[in-house]
């Protein structure tokens, strides 16, 4: 019996900035298990994960750079602009040692990343002229027409990939391939064909209670569904089982319904005696924090703990999402010191540069942030397409943000203007590290 052969690609970074917190292309390690569950071989590329430096803390750490020229669009953009991985020969001389696939998958993130998109699919073709290319993810659900017209793919899949990929293969192959609805039926992500794998990656949840406006959660995943913690607790026990000491949790809700879900998971995680460190890059909700909470998130090992506060102005706060008032975040800081964490354990992102934001609300909610004894962290503003800001983001922009995705590049500070300059931007970063000059 023919055995189907799967390659996996996760393409470079092209960007002025990339760090490596806590990133694997999770979503394709997925498809990648579910296949290779169906009897396919499945090998991947992973263009990031090539000769990094030492890592830094808990696993996390750099990208080899390589600096390149600047597409025209970013040419007045006064930084170096670079590709992030490993050197395209070597990404060429992997794929002339493999066996002709019988597909490619390629993965997408950031919709201004798309330039290494399209190159890994260059030199795929190239090396693999007959097969076929399927491109998902981030960019190429956000940007459909854009991917569809310019990546170079035979196929692009927009949204949740498991059972479109799965239909898309049955009709090329000839053979029913299955994909299970429960999150729990699948395999756990292929993460041991990571090439030097220093941290887990842990998915307990699809989707998004919450809609807020700068966000497309509610666009990449199709409402929220939620695994059970026995079976999450399972995934940690394994891959810690295979050395594994940090785990990085991609939810986009870990908190929401903490009763039923949170508590238990920690509480089961400490009876097991599973001896980790978790962190949260994706940001945890403030609103559900307790002292109760806080107290098991301590006690199981979470040592990277990321609030979204996003804004201190109330108006802003309940326009964006009513996702946390300033009250609530303030007590879930005085849960977390008192658990034990100190300020440099609790990170807050706070947007900055979006439509029309004046530089004082950013400011203020630094300043807000400082006082509660907890690290302000500036999450520059990135225009997404399908969410409720994108309207906003294209009327107040001096950029065509719907003509070039390198444009929704929140290096640039896209929607920027006179009540938000900058220079005002580099003075608030000063502020957030020094705690003074604002």
């Amino acid at each position: 019996m023919h055995v189907r052969k799967v390659l996996l690609v996760n393409p470079w970074i092209y960007d002025f900035a990339a760090y490596d917190l806590w990133a694997k292309p999770l979503g394709l390690l997925y498809l990648g298990a579910m296949l290779r569950k169906s009897g396919c071989r499945v090998d991947l590329i992973d263009c990031l994960a090539y000769d990094q430096p030492a890592p830094k803390a808990y696993g996390q750490g750099m990208f080899r750079r390589e600096i390149v020229a600047k597409p025209s669009a970013l040419r007045h953009i006064p930084r170096h602009y670079a590709r992030y991985g490993m050197p395209v020969e070597a990404f060429k001389s992997q794929l002339a040692r493999l066996e002709p696939p019988d597909v490619v998958l390629v993965t997408s993130l950031m919709t201004y990343w798309y330039p290494g998109v399209s190159e890994a699919i260059r030199h795929i073709k190239q090396a693999f002229a007959h097969t076929p290319v399927v491109l998902g993810g981030v960019y190429a659900t956000l940007c459909y027409e854009h991917a569809a017209a310019n990546s170079g793919a035979d196929h692009v899949i927009a949204g949740e990939g498991e059972a479109k990929l799965m239909s898309l293969l049955s009709d090329l192959w000839g053979q029913r391939i299955e994909a299970p609805d429960d999150l729990d039926a699948r395999a756990y992500p292929c993460l041991d064909l990571e090439p030097s794998l220093r941290y887990g990656c842990i998915l307990t949840s699809r989707g998004c209670p919450y809609r807020c406006s700068y966000c497309a959660a509610h666009v990449l995943s199709r409402g929220f569904r939620r695994r059970d913690f026995h079976k999450v607790a399972d995934e940690i026990a394994f891959w810690r089982g295979r050395g594994l000491n940090d785990f990085a949790f991609y939810d986009d809700a870990l908190l929401a319904q903490s009763e039923s879900f949170a508590v238990p998971l920690l509480k089961e995680i400490i009876d097991r005696g599973l001896k980790v460190r978790f962190h949260c890059p994706n940001a945890v909700h403030a609103r559900f924090i307790t002292p109760e909470l806080a107290h098991w998130m301590r006690l199981a090992g979470f040592t990277t703990i990321r609030l979204g506060l996003e804004t201190s102005d109330p108006a802003r706060q309940f326009s964006t999402g009513n996702k946390v008032t300033t009250d609530e975040f303030l007590q879930a800081v005085d849960c977390l010191r008192q658990a034990g964490y100190e300020a440099k354990d609790i990170g807050v992102y706070l947007l900055c540069g979006l439509p029309h934001q004046e530089a004082g609300e950013v400011r203020d909610a630094i300043r807000l942030v400082h006082r509660s004894g907890a690290r302000p962290i500036l999450a520059e503003y990135s225009p997404i397409p399908h969410t409720e800001l994108w309207a906003q983001a294209v009327e107040a922009s001096p950029y065509p943000l719907e003509e070039e995705p390198l444009l929704h590049n929140n290096t640039l500070l896209p929607c920027r203007w006179t009540g938000f300059t900058y220079a005002r931007y580099q003075e608030l970063k000063h502020g957030c590290r020094s705690g003074s000059g604002l």
